[in-house]
């Protein structure tokens, strides 16, 4: 098999590691800490991500959707598939690096959705505009981490706390769902967006082919609506 080949590196903020840039032929992806965190080879739960948010949202032709983790792009894709053209999306990445990568090369698997004209990009931490909106957000997208207990960075955590559920649950206007992305299921997490006021679905998304440590291609996705 044909050998990866370095591209470019970013420091994460707070010097929690180091993302690389790696590419092998048509394959390209993100490794962190010698493992890798996304890929563009398979990305059916990321879509999934959008598709379920935006199959429980009662309007799609003027929703605002805050998704928060640029990756590859394919949430983003996927979300500006369902919305309508009066709608917005705004993307929230820390890592600047990853934008840029966005911009160009990486750009390619998912079509360019950053320039789509419905998308505004912030450069910084999805929990300024959590913990305050521009104006409540129809769905917040969060792909940040692995899961709520495999964080990327420490400081992620308060995200998936009951104070940070509830900072989430008010940011939304009423019916809007929060969608969260995990490599592992969580019970107790589950347990925590009830307490915030969420009625939730915990989903699992298998992908047959792709790597996961388990080798089942399984990943895991909550569905956690505010009730209208």
């Amino acid at each position: 098999m044909r050998a990866w080949e370095f591209i470019d590196k970013e420091e994460v903020p707070d010097g929690e590691g180091t993302m690389f840039l790696m590419n092998r032929g048509r394959e390209y992806a993100i490794h962190m800490n010698g493992r890798e965190l996304m890929g563009n080879r398979a990305h059916g739960s990321e879509d999934a991500l959008a598709d379920l948010a935006c199959d429980r949202l009662a309007r799609l032709d003027d929703a605002r959707v805050l998704v928060g983790g640029l990756g590859m792009g394919f949430t983003l894709a996927a979300v500006l598939r369902r919305i309508g053209p009066e709608a917005a999306t705004t993307v929230a990445e820390l890592i600047p690096a990853i934008v840029r990568w966005n911009r160009d090369l990486l750009g390619r698997a998912s079509r360019h959705p950053l320039r789509d004209p419905r998308v505004s990009v912030h450069v910084g931490d999805v929990v300024d505009l959590i913990a305050t909106p521009p104006a409540p957000w129809s769905a917040i997208l969060l792909d940040v981490d692995n899961g709520p207990r495999a964080l990327t960075r420490s400081y992620n955590a308060w995200l998936y706390t009951d104070h940070g559920l509830q900072t989430a649950h008010a940011a939304l206007i009423d019916g809007g769902v929060l969608g969260v992305w995990s490599a592992a299921p969580d019970d107790a997490f589950t347990g925590a967006l009830t307490r915030a006021g969420f009625e939730v679905e915990a989903i699992t998304h298998t992908e047959p082919g792709r790597p996961t440590p388990d080798d089942s291609g399984d990943h895991f996705l909550w569905m956690a609506r505010r009730r209208p």
